[in-house]
């Protein structure tokens, strides 16, 4: 009996449970019904209430350590934009410097090289070497001696004259060199009559259309070793000072090691003081201004970078003086030639240098083995 109630009892515990708790797939059902519910108003509210769009995020860009490879010129030392600019055509232009018509030069600023010797009667005159110019107008051209076409031979250039001596003349056609003597499809003749007959100049884009019409190519040089403007900077007089040495400024630094050793250059190619020329070193500019033994500046025309057609250089150019940033003085065997006016100059062998750059004068040799 008293199992019997026991029992009872316990059936009514377990059917009391079971009223109280549902069953486990109901559980189930409102969880997925919630769920459903709760994604339908995931996808609603976005479309009651649009997204707020964030504004796009820049980052800083990271430096590389990679350095961008710098190209100089054989010809300058200067800084080059590409590298194929090494190679650029190069134009070795006999100019006068006489005082019959000759000055001011036009374009001569732009030569990366300019050799001078005298050419007749103590008057001057420059075999000047260009790669890649820009000016509109170029010149005069006069005619070639022999050294000058043996100083401009290593560097692989276009001659450029108005004929020229015997001897050089035969140089040129047995050296099977690049050449353009007196030509008017690439040259032309000014009209001002004060030049008289130092009045035939060409221009860079005569010249460049020349290079292509002749197939002529680039030009590979060998030139003087040259520093780089970087390494020019730190060999300066005055490279280790706080303030840059001006020469014509007063200065709080104790000048007496930083004064150049050679602020004043004078060149004497002979007599004629017309030819004999002064240079003074301009520390602002790194360069060595150019004037005649009078006192004269030495002005030439700097023209712009354009195609202006056959121009008068006193029409479309602006004087500017001469400032070359490195001076050689080259001593060397020098005679009157066998017509008894020319000159005869020895360019192969060795002989004392003079070196003024950045302010400093070197002293030391020059050595030419063979003409190439």
């Amino acid at each position: 009996m008293k199992k019997h109630k026991e029992r009872e009892s316990n059936n009514q515990a377990v059917e009391n449970h079971h009223q109280k708790t549902p069953n486990s797939w109901v559980i189930f059902l409102i969880i997925g019904i919630v769920g459903m519910i709760g994604g339908v108003v995931c996808i609603i509210i976005p479309l009651i209430k649009p997204v707020e769009k964030l504004a796009d995020l820049v980052f800083p860009e990271i430096p590389s350590k990679v350095e961008t490879p710098k190209y100089y010129s054989a010809l300058t030392g200067q800084e080059l934009r590409s590298p194929e600019l090494i190679t650029a055509p190069t134009y070795c232009i006999q100019t006068p410097n006489g005082t019959d018509g000759a000055r001011p030069q036009a374009g001569l600023n732009e030569a990366g090289v300019v050799f001078e010797a005298i050419a007749e009667a103590g008057i001057t005159r420059f075999a000047a070497i260009y790669q890649g110019p820009s000016a509109a107008v170029i010149g005069p051209i006069r005619s070639l001696r022999l050294y000058y076409l043996q100083w401009d031979t290593p560097f692989d250039c276009t001659i450029v004259h108005a004929g020229g001596a015997d001897d050089a003349i035969a140089a040129v056609r047995a050296g099977g060199y690049k050449d353009l003597t007196e030509n008017y499809t690439y040259m032309y003749r000014g009209s001002y009559g004060a030049r008289r007959w130092n009045n035939l100049f060409t221009t860079a884009s005569y010249l460049a259309q020349m290079n292509t019409d002749r197939g002529y190519g680039g030009s590979t040089i060998t030139g003087f070793k040259r520093m780089t403007p970087t390494e020019a900077r730190m060999a300066r007089v005055d490279a280790g000072t706080k303030e840059r040495l001006v020469i014509t400024k007063a200065t709080t630094e104790n000048t007496s090691a930083i004064i150049p050793s050679a602020p004043n250059i004078a060149i004497r190619f002979g007599n004629a003081a017309n030819f004999n020329v002064n240079y003074a070193y301009d520390a602002n500019l790194n360069s060595y201004k150019r004037s005649f033994e009078s006192g004269a500046p030495h002005e030439v025309y700097q023209c712009p970078g354009e195609n202006l057609g056959e121009v008068n250089p006193e029409d479309a150019c602006t004087l500017t003086q001469l400032a070359p940033s490195v001076v050689v003085a080259m001593v060397v065997q020098e005679k009157r030639a066998w017509d008894g006016y020319h000159e005869d100059i020895t360019t192969l062998g060795t002989g004392e240098a003079y070196i003024f750059q950045n302010g400093y004068a070197v002293a030391g040799s020059w050595v030419k083995n063979s003409v190439g």
